[in-house]
């Protein structure tokens, strides 16, 4: 008998490079390439140390994730969890307001790519380049997920290659004078200028909200153990590297700019990147770049396509959403949820032409509310996991070490990081849209428990 739409699974077909490669890239955004100039600004050359200590924050919170894939890997991943050991709403909010988070991003890496495309033909209008690409990333999501693991595995690479192309090439300078004539231009940039908490202790902690914000995306790691060949084996080792991918892409790439150029001009005459290639006598350094920040930008839409179809696939099955979005194709895709986001981001760009920009930072801001709502999920839920599984006496295979020490403090950093939000202009906006968006979610689900 022929199978229905909705009794088809998802596939395991992502292989363990594959889990590696967007383990790194899910780290990377194009903010590193031209961002990271808005988080130097506000920190001074103490950024470094700042990454440096989110990083280790970041670590708890991939460990806390990867206690829980490796006992159930589920493409539902904190979503699914929180239904499970938080209750219903937990499971609601969460992976609403991810699955929000991740449309978004697509809404804005369409507006980005036809910015990077008219580098090269400015009179190309930008409509048609999203429309585009936006179009190849839809056919690889629907083709099956080993293809969006091999797109995204060489997405990554690229982003990869840019950064420690640019390590090796600042230090050749840095050290040995290689393209500066000779003249080894040392360290001593991280100290001058101002000193290295050039502006005090109050950036030095205001720099954190930005460093979280870049983190942002190493949470869909434990998105992919639904669907990895390997989960069990796959899933730890790409969680055990991000610390030191952390240590080497950030901390690594952001002390090499910062020792090249002092900290107040980086972002004045564009990347940072570029200004490393040209200094190297590289030809077509802007091009190169702008390729790497397109690549790094279509990786992003790559990913959030990704985690919108699944993510609206484990709420339908946990009827936190339309029993329509559980539907799966032969090739183990839901593509309903895929292509329903689309849709909704395709209309949201259109709006973003004719609505006034400050409702467009309003919807955006959700991204911010999105991360912090991620990470303390996946917290919450660890500590009542092995609050669980130590009732019953039952062994975990992937402990999160100095539990529930790690667990606490991590929640306690996020909480900080949320008051820290209302000290800068730029970010107290996604403090005015948490209840707006509380209220209207409680509406949904009350929607949703009528039917």
């Amino acid at each position: 008998m022929k199978k229905n739409l909705e009794e088809y699974e998802l596939k395991r077909n992502l292989k363990n490079r594959h889990i590696q490669m967007i383990a790194i890239g899910g780290a990377i955004g194009v903010g590193l390439f031209y961002g990271s100039a808005n988080a130097i600004s506000i920190g001074g050359p103490s950024i470094i140390l700042a990454y440096l200590i989110g990083g280790l924050f970041v670590f708890m919170i991939m460990r806390a994730l990867g206690e829980l894939a490796v006992d159930d890997p589920n493409s539902g991943s904190f979503s699914a969890y929180a239904t499970k050991y938080l209750g219903n709403f937990a499971g609601f909010f969460s992976g609403w307001t991810y699955w929000f988070q991740c449309t978004t991003t697509v809404m804005a890496e369409l507006t980005a790519v036809g910015v990077y495309v008219q580098f090269w033909m400015p009179g190309f209008p930008k409509w048609i380049s999203a429309l585009i690409f936006l179009s190849a990333l839809i056919v690889i999501n629907l083709i099956g997920v080993g293809a969006y693991g091999e797109f995204e595995f060489w997405f990554a690479f690229i982003k990869v290659a840019a950064i420690i192309c640019m390590i090796i090439f600042g230090l050749l300078i840095i050290i040995f004078g290689f393209g500066n004539g000779g003249h080894a231009i040392g360290f001593s940039n991280l100290w001058k200028n101002g000193g290295f908490f050039a502006n005090g202790i109050r950036g030095f902690l205001l720099s954190f909200i930005f460093v979280t914000f870049a983190f942002g995306g190493v949470e869909l790691i434990g998105i992919t153990a639904g669907e990895a060949e390997e989960p069990k084996k796959s899933i730890p080792k790409a969680i055990n590297n991000v610390f030191w991918r952390i240590l080497i892409f950030y901390v690594g790439s952001i002390g090499v700019m910062l020792s090249l150029y002092s900290w107040n001009k980086i972002g004045l005459k564009g990347s940072p990147f570029v200004l490393v290639f040209d200094k190297v006598g590289i030809p077509a350094a802007a091009s190169i770049i702008n390729f790497v920040v397109l690549t790094a930008a279509l990786s992003g839409m790559n990913s959030a396509l990704y985690v919108d179809g699944r993510m609206l696939y484990s709420l339908a099955l946990n009827n936190n959403a339309p029993k329509m979005f559980s539907k799966v194709s032969k090739s183990g895709i839901p593509y309903v949820g895929i292509l329903f986001s689309t849709f909704i981001a395709m209309i949201a760009v259109i709006l973003n032409y004719f609505l006034p920009a400050k409702v467009f930072d309003y919807v955006s801001s959700v991204t911010v509310i999105a991360i912090i709502t991620a990470w303390i999920t996946i917290l919450l839920v660890q500590l009542k996991f092995r609050k669980y599984k130590n009732s019953l006496g039952e062994k975990v295979d992937f402990k999160m070490p100095f539990y529930p020490f790690f667990s606490y403090i991590a929640i306690i950093y996020l909480l900080l990081i949320v008051i820290s939000l209302s000290f800068l202009p730029s970010t107290r906006i996604s403090l005015y849209v948490v209840p707006v968006w509380i209220i209207a979610l409680l509406i949904m689900y009350k929607l949703f428990l009528k039917k």
